[in-house]
């Protein structure tokens, strides 16, 4: 007879253990994407291995592969439970377009945003004195926005802002961050759709860091390429409380509502247009699921009892019906 759970360890078969998968898997990804960044601007130029921060197409490229490589972690830490979101904008688009629980976005938002704000405490704890160092050698003053003591360059270490040549307007920054997160969720949804080519051997998660590479290289300078909400706000709400005051918060122009609105709206119509171009053109064709991919995990249940039941659908990992 099969020994019955230990009580102490059922609220991890309910949803609260798919939120404990959202927070470390984003507590993953900002530590090592928002750690890439406090290499480049600041570590490495003040502990005697460089000195120039940010040479153009050089640093850019350690940073787009640092966060490819955040993303694929911290897709593979969570995948097995929540199916590894990671993102208010991608969980938005799956309650939009793949039937993911409504009643779950709330608290997977809340997860992400947490989990978001944990990493880039990490990220500060481990270099705050190579960041004080770089503000002590360039004269920068925290917080303050603008002039020779701006501090716009150690703030961009934990969140993002829109770059100078659209001075006040923030309308080119947020069509950017509706392109750049429908250009994400294209991707997502490609490499999970079993109709179409999924990747084999657990790839996935690595692709998906690929395609945030992509991204980065191809639409990053315009406003640092956030395509997360979580990503964005979680460590400017950090930089807030850390003394970067209004270059954090409100942000430049009033920046940050743009990468909290415009992803949020760029997932759901990536997932509109995936769908409307590839997805539903293979339905239409009866195009099966390829049968040798790797059978995807159930999601946990609201509440076990022992009895098989309904399985909600998991995050972006769900089979398709």
């Amino acid at each position: 007879m099969a020994r019955a759970p230990r009580t102490t360890a059922r609220w991890r078969q309910t949803v609260w253990g798919e939120l404990l998968s959202e927070f470390l898997g984003t507590l993953v990804l900002i530590a090592f994407g928002d750690g890439v960044v406090a290499m480049a601007v600041a570590a490495l130029n003040q502990s005697g291995r460089g000195e120039q921060i940010f040479a153009a197409s050089g640093d850019w490229l350690l940073i787009a592969w640092g966060w490819a490589l955040a993303v694929a972690f911290g897709v593979y830490v969570a995948g097995g439970i929540s199916g590894a979101h990671i993102n208010p904008a991608v969980t938005l688009a799956l309650a939009a377009k793949r039937a993911f629980p409504w009643r779950k976005v709330p608290s997977y938002w809340a997860a992400q945003l947490l989990g978001a704000f944990v990493g880039a405490a990490l990220v500060y704890l481990v270099y705050h004195q190579a960041i004080s160092s770089f503000e002590a050698a360039n004269n920068i003053t925290r917080g303050t926005l603008g002039g020779t003591a701006d501090s716009t360059p150690t703030f961009s270490i934990f969140a993002t802002f829109p770059a100078p040549y659209f001075g006040s307007s923030m309308i080119g920054p947020f069509i950017d961050q509706i392109v750049g997160t429908a250009f994400l969720l294209i991707f997502v949804l490609a490499l999970t759709d079993e109709r179409n080519q999924p990747p084999k051997a657990n790839l996935a998660p690595l692709l998906v860091g690929l395609a945030v590479a992509a991204i980065g290289m191809s639409f990053g300078a315009n406003a640092g390429y956030a395509i997360n909400p979580a990503r964005d706000f979680g460590p400017r709400f950090f930089a807030w409380l850390a003394g970067w005051d209004t270059v954090a918060l409100p942000g430049v122009h009033g920046y940050m509502w743009v990468p909290i609105v415009g992803p949020l709206i760029g997932g759901v119509v990536g997932a509109v247009v995936y769908d409307f171009f590839i997805r539903d053109v293979l339905r239409a064709r009866g195009v099966p699921p390829a049968p040798d991919v790797a059978a995807r995990g159930e999601t946990v249940e609201e509440e076990p009892t022992g009895v098989p039941s309904e399985v909600e659908t998991k995050g972006r990992t769900a089979r398709e019906p």
